[in-house]
């Protein structure tokens, strides 16, 4: 019956480290927008009350006892996301970066065939430089190798076709499994289209690393030449 229920319809997938003072804000918007029964969240062994707060309202949700990176925690959410059937995940970020009312824009163009990004205006003026430059390198990088335009390779606010999850593995478990997810899904020939989003950096705080998690994109990159 599950099955049934979700071949339709779209999980929405929380990955959270650390983000107890976001959860009551966060959680109340997007019960606005997505019914309770399609909502995830997995707590990535957070060391603040994240587990209590998920606990008392109800929400389902995944623990881990330690934090593992946020590429782990979707692969969590990705599996469970299969295992019922769900035609398509939406993943959007704990910190209130990604605002839940932009969820209707996504779903007016949820197909279940569809990669959609969720596209941010990059400007200096509102984005930190370290993060503006990695972006506009890996964009312009993954453009190239998924053979489709990408302005903001970065966003965690995408929307991705459980038939893709199922045919196409992951490897990383960092945040480098973003870009590896563009990736494979330019080259099995999946269409990437966009969704503007609000771009919000105020009052929250990244845990990528520019350095190591370029790193990693460049080591995708080498594999993905030679291979």
């Amino acid at each position: 019956m599950m099955s049934d229920l979700t071949a339709h319809s779209t999980l929405v997938l929380v990955p959270a480290y650390n983000a107890a003072k976001y959860l009551p804000e966060l959680i109340e918007r997007l019960e606005q927008f997505v019914c309770r029964s399609n909502l995830l969240f997995v707590n990535d062994g957070s060391s603040d009350n994240t587990e209590s707060i998920l606990n008392d309202s109800g929400v389902t949700h995944i623990n881990f006892k330690r934090n593992q990176g946020k590429g782990a925690a979707l692969k969590a959410g990705f599996n469970y996301a299969v295992e019922k059937s769900y035609r398509s995940v939406l993943t959007i970020d704990a910190d209130l970066q990604h605002p839940p009312e932009n969820i209707p824009a996504f779903y007016a163009i949820d197909d279940g065939r569809t990669f959609v990004l969720g596209t941010r205006h990059m400007t200096l003026e509102i984005m930190p430089f370290d993060r503006w430059l990695t972006n506009n390198l890996t964009s312009l990088i993954i453009s190239i190798f998924s053979t489709q335009r990408v302005r903001d390779s970065q966003s965690g606010y995408r929307l991705i076709p459980t038939s893709f999850l199922r045919s196409v593995p992951m490897e990383t478990i960092k945040y480098d499994l973003e870009s590896e997810m563009l990736f494979k899904a330019g080259a099995a020939g999946y269409k990437i289209a966009e969704v503007p989003i609000a771009t919000i950096y105020e009052g929250s705080h990244s845990y990528i690393n520019p350095l190591k998690d370029t790193g990693r994109f460049v080591r995708q990159i080498w594999k993905r030449i030679w291979s």
